[in-house]
């Protein structure tokens, strides 16, 4: 009985994420919303992290670790394939500069996959997962630098 309870939980709970997926697609912007939410779902696991090691949560080791496992999970979709042509118009945060500069797009993507790896490796060891988190923010920075616009383009 008490199974049963469990699948039942975790039907509704599968329904309930893949709504809230589908609801979060704009039908006519179908790549945007792609890489929109594949970098929500990065912020989401990585600044827990950033967060636990500057002191602003409670550091846990099993935290950090399940956080970055989530994180070397993403970094393994290849989220530069929806950057396709045409794709730079829209509700996107998305420089033109992407478009024109692809292989160094590309080459900053290898570079923040890199430190996640580093990350992972961490094992939620404090002292290495600081080092870390200062890699994957270095990665993200450079690539936000020269290809995230502070506001929508259109």
């Amino acid at each position: 009985m008490k199974n049963s309870r469990w699948v039942a939980l975790a039907g509704a709970l599968t329904l309930g994420m893949s709504a809230a997926t589908i609801a979060h697609q704009v039908k006519d912007e179908p790549q945007q919303s792609y890489r929109q939410s594949y970098f929500a779902l990065i912020g989401a696991n990585f600044g827990p992290i950033a967060a636990m090691v500057q002191g602003k949560l409670p550091y846990s080791a099993e935290g950090v670790q399940e956080r970055a496992n989530n994180l070397k999970a993403l970094s393994s979709i290849d989220v530069t394939s929806a950057f396709s042509e045409g794709s730079d118009k829209g509700t996107t945060r998305a420089k033109p500069e992407i478009w024109a500069n692809t292989a160094d797009f590309k080459a900053k993507f290898a570079d923040m996959q890199e430190a996640i790896v580093a990350l992972q490796a961490a094992e939620g060891e404090q002292g290495a997962v600081a080092k870390a988190v200062g890699g994957v923010g270095r990665t993200c920075k450079a690539c936000h630098d020269e290809y995230k616009a502070k506001d929508y383009l259109y």
